[in-house]
C-alpha cells in the first residue's frame, strides 16, 4: 500500500460537520431538461434474472440463460494474471495503461490486424456510442435491419439521427434486397450484426464487402459481439475498405462480462477520427489484464465453442421431438416459438430456468431466447425443459 494514503484529521470532519449545519433548503428549484434527442427516446430494456437468481436458496442450480453471456468461468489464466497484478506492485489508484497498448498488441495476433487499426473499449457498447458520437449529426440517417441489437438505436437516436428500420418477411433471413432498397448516398450509418441478436442470422464477408463497395460514402458497422461462435467474419475487410468498422467483444465467448471489455477494428483514418473524442483510460486496469490472459488461452476458449456446438445439437433434437418451432442459431443462443409466452416463462422461472422474452421484436411473436452452455449443462437444463414443453 502507497504511503501517499493519508486519514482524514479529526478536527477537518469536525469542520465538515459544522458546514453540514449550514445547509439551507433551496427555493425555487428547476428542474434542468434533458437534450430534446434524448428527451424523445425510449430507454434500453435492460432486465436481467441476476436478483431473481440471487434471491433463490444457496445452493440450488439455476439456469442464467438470458444475456447471452458465457454459461462458465473465463480461463483459469484471467484470474491468475489479475491476482499476479493486484498482488504486484501496481496499485489500483493508478489510472490504467493509456490505449491498451498491451491488449491491442496481443490482439494483433489474435486479429491478423495491425494496432493502427485497432481500437480498444469499455466493451463493445461503448465503441458503438463512440461511434455515434463520432459520425453522427442530428438529421443524419441511419440504417438498421430488425429485429437488432436495440442499444445502437439508442445510441444513434440520442444523436438526432433518423433511422430507417429495415423489416424483410422472416427474421430469420439476410433480407439483403429489403437493405439496399432502403440505402440510399445519403446514409449515413448502415448497422448490421453478425451473428445477429437476436435471430442468429450471419452475413457472409461477401455481403458486407458488396455494401461498402455500392455505398462508399455511408459508414458501415458490422457488430460481431458473436463472432467467436460462428467463425465467419468480415475484419479482413478493413484493410480494403476505409468505410467499415467491426466491434466486437470480449463479454460473450470469452467469459468477461464483469470486466467490459471490447474493441473495434477500421481503416487507420477511421480509428483517428475516433480517437478524438476517444477516453484512452476507458478500459479499466483489470480488464486489460484479464483480456491478454484470455487471448493467451485460446484452447480453453475451443473448448468451450466445442461444447455449445454440441449442446445446440442436443437441442435441436429435444425440440424437434417436440414439434416446438426452434431456431438453433450460429451464436450460443436458441430462439423457440411458444403458444402462451407469459405461462412459459413462469414456469421456467419455478424451474431456475431464466430466458429473455423477445416476443416485443418484430417477427418475433411468442418467441423466447435461451442461451447456450456446456453438454453436462444442457443435460441437466434438459431434464427442466421436458417438465416445460
Amino acid at each position: 500500500m502507497s504511503n501517499l494514503n493519508y486519514r482524514l484529521r479529526p478536527d477537518f470532519m469536525n469542520r465538515s460537520e459544522e458546514r453540514s449545519l449550514e445547509l439551507r433548503e433551496v427555493v425555487n428549484r428547476q428542474a434542468i431538461d434533458v437534450a430534446p434527442a434524448v428527451r424523445a427516446l425510449t430507454p434500453y430494456e435492460a432486465v436481467t434474472s441476476q436478483s431473481a437468481i440471487e434471491a433463490r436458496p444457496d445452493g440450488e442450480t439455476t439456469f442464467k440463460l438470458d444475456w447471452n453471456e458465457a454459461t462458465i468461468a473465463p480461463s483459469p489464466r484471467v484470474n491468475e494474471a489479475i491476482q499476479a497484478y493486484l498482488s504486484g506492485n501496481r496499485d489500483l489508484n493508478w489510472y490504467p495503461q493509456l490505449g491498451s497498448k498491451d491488449l491491442l498488441g496481443a490482439l494483433e495476433g489474435y486479429t491478423g490486424l495491425s494496432s493502427e487499426h485497432l481500437m480498444a473499449s469499455n466493451g463493445s457498447d461503448d465503441a458503438l456510442q463512440l461511434i455515434c458520437n463520432t459520425f453522427l449529426s442530428e438529421g443524419d440517417e441511419v440504417v438498421a435491419p430488425v429485429p437488432t441489437y436495440n442499444h445502437f438505436v439508442v445510441f444513434a437516436q440520442s444523436r438526432g439521427a433518423k433511422i430507417t428500420k429495415v423489416q424483410g418477411d422472416s427474421p430469420f433471413d439476410k433480407n439483403l434486397e429489403g437493405i439496399y432498397e432502403a440505402m440510399s448516398p445519403d446514409t449515413r450509418i448502415l448497422y448490421l450484426v453478425s451473428p445477429n441478436n437476436p435471430t442468429g442470422k450471419v452475413l457472409d464477408p461477401e455481403d458486407v464487402e458488396g455494401l461498402c463497395r455500392a455505398y462508399p460514402r455511408t459508414l458501415v458497422i458490422l457488430d460481431e459481439a458473436y463472432f467467436e461462435f460462428a467463425q465467419t467474419t468480415g475484419i479482413e475487410l478493413v484493410r480494403e475498405y476505409p468505410n467499415l468498422i467491426v466491434t466486437r467483444t470480449f463479454s460473450k465467448a470469452f467469459g468477461l462480462a464483469g470486466l467490459r471489455v471490447g474493441y473495434l477494428a477500421a481503416d487507420p483514418d477511421l480509428v483517428e477520427g475516433l480517437s478524438r473524442i476517444y477516453n484512452p483510460k476507458s478500459v479499466n486496469a483489470l480488464g486489460q489484464v484479464g483480456a491478454i490472459a484470455a487471448l493467451n488461452d485460446l484452447d480453453y476458449l475451443n473448448d468451450f465453442l466445442a461444447e455449445v456446438e454440441e449442446s445446440k445439437e442436443l437441442l435441436r433434437d429435444f425440440f424437434a421431438s417436440k414439434n416446438a418451432e426452434a431456431y438453433i442459431t450460429p451464436a450460443n443462443f436458441v430462439v423457440v416459438r411458444v403458444p402462451q409466452i407469459s405461462d412459459t416463462l413462469g414456469q421456467l422461472e419455478q424451474r431456475g430456468v431464466y430466458v429473455r422474452d423477445r416476443s416485443s421484436y418484430p417477427g418475433l411473436e411468442g418467441c423466447l431466447r435461451m442461451s447456450v452452455g456446456t453438454v453436462e449443462q444442457t443435460e441437466c437444463l434438459l431434464e427442466r425443459l421436458e417438465e416445460v414443453f
